[in-house]
């Protein structure tokens, strides 16, 4: 998992506070597809802003949703406002798919 110092983590948070979301997790919830396309621009962009629908929710919670995707994708988990959370994962540099 991507360690973050708090400095890291206020630089992260106030760079993407005008983000918009570049994922949306739907009533279809966490699927193997969404999960991959998350680790997708977690490797092109190192920093990946998700929004939770309201659909999606139903009894859990956001940052119990965030937390599980965190942990699946192996990254650090910034911020949860909301029904929105911001996922960071430093990018393997050097190795080859």
């Amino acid at each position: 998992m991507s360690k973050l110092t708090a400095g890291m983590k206020r630089r992260l948070k106030s760079e993407l506070s005008e983000e918009n979301p570049t994922v949306w997790i739907g009533k279809k919830r966490v699927s193997q597809e969404l999960l991959k396309e998350i680790e997708k621009q977690l490797e092109r962009r190192e920093v990946v802003k998700i929004k939770i629908l309201k659909s999606a929710l139903g009894e859990g919670k956001a940052n119990e949703i965030a937390s599980t995707i965190a942990r699946h994708t192996e990254a650090a988990l910034v911020e949860v406002r909301g029904h929105t959370f911001v996922l960071y994962k430093r990018r393997q540099r050097g190795l080859k798919k």
